[in-house]
């Protein structure tokens, strides 16, 4: 597919191991910004999460529920069709304008929210801002293996920015509720504005490389005519033998995933009566599980291939999908919670196992200049099984929990083996500190 580039010991595409006097991912300024800029910009895409599930109420009423599952499928539609067609067209445009005018459509987007009075206002504008997500998510990726030129600063990068996704989960609606406390819920969305216009001004205040064009003399990405770059990183994520795999291990993080997003409410409510609390803390140990492999993952990484990180992640979220069955029969609240909560960290851990060493994967086998097509594309692909999945869980879940997850562990299970038999043992490198 490409020439090996000539890399500097500590590159994040170089198997063999970086330097440890490297310095930490931390002390470069550039990505210390980048990292606040993401920061600020999840904190305000959880207040917006509360702030539309308030604002349907007050649009719909009751049939709020309707209004937010359209929502979900508005930003999982833009997510698949929108990033691999954006990032053909803004391929040939400096990065860090492209996030910047990417948040500044998304604050514009969170602060025209509060003055709808119509439903179908709330789908524009949810779309418009979703869509600018999906431009700005794998651009920003694409950027991080350009500030940190280290293995071991790119992996603790994505260790970060792992966590800094499932603290948004935990820690957005807690912020929310505080806020609450002192102003209308309108202001949710002006909070959602402001997170996004200070990610702009970080984003701004920094320098970002340009990608390097590959060795080989090729056609660099900004060169190939529209069409061909709309299908560029779709081309690369299915040519490249190391990159085949993640297509069907998508889609076990998406099937296990799924139910526990969409039935934790109706597994702590419904099937051991509880309250809203019980559903918090459900989630709070899904997310605490993420963060624990998160946090593993730079020394993980650096003694474990990312091929059996990945694979054991997706046996880890299938073995535990399978066991929920069992759970939900436990008579006793406490232990048939206790018994959930221990599955659901395991999900959450397989999650992050499986999901985090992706980035590795591509600086080491895509040329520099094709990074934002491959994100782009693996970001629209892996919401598609998203699609898919989070319906599927919905709908099934409201005949049986039990055939559900088992339905779902099995659409995993599968996966999980077309995952390993894609992808080949002799691709499966490490990075020894």
């Amino acid at each position: 597919m490409r020439e090996a580039r000539e890399r500097q010991d500590g590159d994040p595409g170089d198997p063999g191991g970086p330097d440890p006097a490297t310095p930490h991912a931390l002390g470069n300024a550039t990505y210390r910004r980048l990292l606040a800029a993401q920061v600020v910009s999840l904190a305000g895409t959880g207040l917006a999460t509360v702030a539309l599930s308030l604002l349907a109420f007050d649009l719909a009423g009751a049939a709020a529920g309707r209004v937010l599952g359209t929502v979900l499928a508005i930003k999982m539609v833009a997510y698949v069709l929108v990033a691999p067609v954006a990032q053909a067209l803004v391929s040939r445009l400096p990065r860090r304008s492209v996030l910047v005018a990417a948040d500044v459509v998304r604050g514009a987007a969170a602060v025209l929210l509060p003055f709808v009075d119509q439903v179908w206002h709330v789908y524009v504008l949810v779309f418009v801002l979703q869509a600018a997500s999906a431009v700005h998510t794998p651009t920003f990726q694409a950027a991080l293996p350009d500030v940190l030129v280290s293995v071991r600063q790119y992996t603790q990068a994505l260790s970060f920015s792992r966590l800094a996704e499932d603290l948004e989960m935990v820690l957005s609606p807690m912020l929310a509720a505080l806020l609450l406390l002192v102003v209308a819920s309108d202001a949710l969305f002006v909070g959602t504005a402001v997170g996004f216009v200070a990610s702009a001004v970080l984003v701004a205040s920094v320098v970002i490389p340009r990608p390097r064009r590959a060795p080989d003399g090729g056609a660099a990405l900004e060169d190939l005519p529209f069409g061909a770059r709309v299908r560029h990183g779709a081309r690369l994520m299915w040519g490249v033998p190391a990159l085949r795999p993640v297509l069907a291990l998508n889609l076990t993080v998406a099937a296990a995933g799924a139910f526990v997003l969409v039935q934790t409410v109706v597994v702590a409510r419904d099937t051991f009566g509880q309250d809203d609390d019980v559903v918090a803390l459900l989630l709070a140990v899904h997310g605490a599980g993420s963060m624990a492999a998160a946090l593993a993952m730079p020394r993980l990484l650096a003694r474990v291939p990312e091929r059996t990180v990945m694979l054991g992640g997706a046996a880890t979220m299938t073995a535990a999908t399978f066991l929920v069955p069992l759970a939900l029969r436990v008579d006793a609240a406490v232990p048939g919670l206790v018994a959930v909560g221990a599955l659901w960290v395991a999900v959450g851990f397989g999650w992050a196992c499986t999901e985090v060493p992706f980035g590795r994967l591509v600086v080491r086998e895509v040329p520099d200049g094709e990074r934002s097509a491959v994100f782009a594309a693996e970001f629209s692909l892996s919401h598609l099984c998203w699609l898919v999945t989070y319906p599927l869980a919905g709908w099934l879940g409201a005949a049986g929990l039990a055939p559900t997850a088992l339905l779902l562990a099995v659409v995993a299970g599968v996966a999980g083996l077309a995952g390993a038999r894609l992808w080949p043992h002799a691709r499966a490198t490490r990075t020894t500190p």
